[in-house]
């Protein structure tokens, strides 16, 4: 095999699939989130499925940097679109409905809000975070409508395998939910992005591989490789004071996720491979609010190991553990 990445991504330098490289090929130029807050509530918060929501899961729904959800879409597509233009002058949008659980609510009110957003100018399509047990067939049916008219991702929260650990954080469905809803939606071809979060309490890094591997299984387009952030007013904050939590150490962090990249299809779009929780409500790993540290140091590693995204991916098909 070549001594070079013989995926080339050269736009980012990088040696895996990345999301803003995937985008520029999609649309030829720069395409950035808007994060939205659809006003929704969560299947494990109401009591359809659970009461309490995940232990990691913020007030906020995992939406810290959504839109406020006092205001009207088209408003919160405003403020967070002119944001983001401070960061970049040129660019077109991705409508992103990030917080809480964005397919629980019926149709007629789905359809309000994706439509609201998708008529807005630039706007090139739609991403929806959700559960894969808040999948009706009717929500599906009009995702499938919405996917033959627009760019449309969703992205399905899987978090880990392992069903001890999603007893731990009160995640309130399995694996085999997961897989159902994978199938639900790729049957109407609906590109689909796995979260999975590394760190979760009494989690070992074989533990963070295994589930990794098993989304290599699983007919999905993309993954969100998250670090699991400590928040302050979580449910999680009093499994850490019981000792069922430790942080991973900057250096455990970059070189998992250089191990998770290796055994990942070479076409699978890396949509996130860090993250930067809200400051003020950090507990930890402080390492992790500078994020470009995090990111430069997987970029090093990759380089220093003369590796990249997919190099065991074959021999992991075939039940070879490097």
């Amino acid at each position: 095999m070549s001594q070079l990445n013989p995926f080339s991504y050269a736009t980012d330098n990088k040696r895996y699939h990345t999301w803003n490289y995937h985008l520029r090929q999609q649309f030829g130029h720069k395409v950035f989130k808007v994060a939205l807050d659809g006003g929704f509530d969560c299947p494990n918060r109401d009591g359809t499925v659970a009461h309490g929501g995940c232990t990691f899961c913020s007030a906020s729904g995992s939406g810290d940097s959504a839109g406020n959800r006092a205001e009207d879409l088209e408003i919160q597509f405003l403020k967070i679109k002119n944001k983001m233009h401070t960061k970049w002058k040129d660019g077109k949008y991705m409508a992103y409905f990030q917080a809480f659980t964005n397919t629980h609510a019926p149709v007629d009110v789905l359809r309000e809000k994706y439509e609201s957003v998708l008529k807005q100018e630039g706007v090139v399509g739609l991403s929806i975070a959700t559960r894969p047990d808040c999948l009706p067939d009717d929500v599906v049916d009009y995702l499938a409508e919405l996917n033959e008219r627009t760019y449309l991702w969703v992205e399905l929260g899987l978090q880990t395998v392992h069903q001890s650990t999603a007893d731990l954080i009160n995640r309130a469905h399995d694996y085999q939910t997961y897989i159902e809803g994978v199938n639900k939606l790729r049957k109407h071809n609906i590109r689909i992005c796995t979260h999975v979060i590394n760190g979760l309490p009494l989690e070992t890094p074989e533990m963070m591989m295994e589930t990794v591997r098993e989304v290599t299984k699983l007919d999905v387009q993309g993954i969100k490789i998250h670090l699991l952030h400590l928040l302050k007013g979580t449910p999680m904050i009093k499994q850490y004071e019981k000792g069922l939590l430790e942080f991973l150490s900057f250096d455990e962090y970059v070189n998992l996720v250089c191990d998770q990249l290796e055994i990942l299809p070479p076409e699978m779009i890396i949509h996130r491979i860090t993250g930067d929780g809200p400051i003020d409500l950090m507990v930890g790993p402080m390492w992790s609010v500078n994020k470009w540290e995090v990111l430069n140091s997987i970029d090093a590693e990759l380089k220093r190991r003369n590796s990249w995204q997919g190099k065991y991916y074959a021999k992991e098909m075939e039940g070879i553990v490097k």
